[in-house]
This record gives structure tokens, C-alpha cells and sequence, in this order.
């Protein structure tokens, strides 16, 4: 029987700080399941952004990639993003191989529609080849997957959170992993384990889900909305020892 398929997406707390990426890549040595990692890599494109004098643009949360900020984003994703990812898990001793979502056409794009703002080059999932990644697991490889994507035209920059839940719901995944810097939702400080939609729904009601946690736990609800029976929000230390908040339907 085939071991069991994760689509974890790590976020940039981990991809700025190389002891932590280290660290991370340890975990996914250790684990008995197939992986897919996605990752994004705002900040550190934001940062070079500046560095140029471009001013980053944003729109509800999401980044306005016009096509100067598109060259940016692709040589920081594809590149040395994804390539310090590998390096991590390889040198961990996991058979690591960087894509994109432009490679094989793993995933294919649209621009994303905004009824005030152009959004140019930033678009969203308009379909996924699964057998790209079944073809890659089957080997034992674990694919670390640049949420760049293949538009008609051009490629385009897409969020990793869907990304991640859009590749997921393609390949049959039996859960996805958010890992970042929070242990998951906390009442009285700790992790609430299990949570269904409607619970989800009423702690975000009641305010006991708020601030930043709120958009984590909407894309957490998305992607179970999908399809995918079982989504974890944690950071990596939860991640380890099979802890967080996990969202069921």
C-alpha cells in the first residue's frame, strides 16, 4: 500500500532564516509519507524590490505584479528561493527536485480579476496536471513546487496557499500542512485539535479566531472546500509530533 501524500506549504518564517529551514528539512526526512512542498517568498521579493526602487503594490493582501515586479519574482521564486529549499533537504538526505508551476505545465493560470485594480501578471489557479507530481512521487522524489505559473501569454505570480491546496485537491492528497510560525488555533494558549468548518466559522464569529489567524484559517476552509478530507495549520515543532489544528469537514 502507497504511503500516504502531504502537500505541505512552508511559509517565509522559515524560508529567511537558514537554521530553521535546516531544521525543517530534518523534519521531512523523518517523515513516513510522500511530500509535496510548495513555498512562496514575498518578503524576500519585496525586499529586492526596494533594493531597485520598485515599489511593491498591494491589493486585499495580494501582491500586484506588474511585469518589471513579474522578472523579480520569478528569478527569487524559481531561483534562489526554491534552490536554497533543495539544497536544505538534500543535504538532510531527502531526494529533492525544484519546479515551478510553469515545468511541464504543472499548473496553468489566469490573470486574477479585481472590479477596481488591474491586476497584470498576478493570477490564479486555472488547472492543475497531476501526473506531473504523481510521476515525481512515484520515484521518491519530493518535489518543492515555485507557485509561478503557465498563463497563455506570459506566466503569472500566484499565491502559494492555493496553490498548494489546488495541487493537493488534483493529486488526491490526503491532507495539507500550513507551517508557520503559530502552533495552530489557541484557546488558553493551547492548540485546539480538531476543528470542523462550522466550528471554524463560529470562532471567527465569536472573535476567538482574529487578527492574523483569520486569513489562515480561511485558507485552511478553501482547501477543504476542495476536496482535500484533512488541513493542519501549525508551525514545525506541531508538525513533528503530528500536533497543530487540524480542520476536518
Amino acid at each position: 500500500m502507497a504511503a500516504p501524500i502531504s502537500v505541505v506549504k512552508i511559509s517565509g518564517h522559515y524560508l529567511d532564516d537558514a537554521e530553521l529551514l535546516g531544521r525543517f528539512a530534518r523534519v521531512v526526512a523523518d517523515r513516513d509519507e510522500r511530500i509535496v512542498i510548495v513555498h512562496g517568498g514575498g518578503k524576500e521579493i519585496s525586499r529586492l524590490q526596494e533594493k531597485l526602487h520598485i515599489e511593491p503594490r498591494y491589493v486585499d493582501g495580494l501582491r500586484v505584479t506588474d511585469a518589471e515586479s513579474l522578472a523579480l519574482v520569478e528569478m527569487v521564486l524559481c531561483g534562489s528561493v526554491n534552490k536554497r529549499v533543495v539544497r536544505q533537504l538534500v543535504q538532510a538526505g531527502v531526494d529533492a527536485q525544484g519546479l515551478s508551476g510553469v515545468d511541464r505545465g504543472l499548473v496553468r493560470a489566469r490573470k486574477l480579476q479585481h472590479p477596481d485594480v488591474d491586476m497584470c501578471f498576478t493570477g490564479a489557479v486555472e488547472s492543475v496536471r497531476p501526473e506531473v507530481l504523481t510521476a515525481v512521487l512515484d520515484l521518491d522524489i519530493t518535489p518543492v513546487v515555485a507557485p509561478v505559473s503557465l498563463g497563455r501569454c506570459s506566466n503569472f505570480n500566484l499565491n502559494a496557499d492555493p496553490v498548494a491546496g489546488a495541487l493537493a485537491t488534483a493529486i488526491e492528497a490526503d491532507n495539507v500542512v500550513f507551517i508557520s510560525n503559530v502552533a495552530g488555533v489557541l484557546v488558553d494558549d493551547k492548540p485546539v485539535e480538531l476543528l470542523t468548518a462550522l466550528d471554524a466559522r463560529h470562532l471567527i464569529a465569536s472573535g476567538v479566531i482574529h487578527g492574523g489567524m483569520i486569513p489562515k484559517v480561511e485558507s485552511a476552509l478553501e482547501v477543504l472546500l476542495a476536496g482535500v478530507p484533512r488541513v493542519t495549520i501549525t508551525d514545525l515543532k506541531g508538525w513533528a509530533s503530528d500536533g497543530g489544528t487540524t480542520f476536518i469537514h
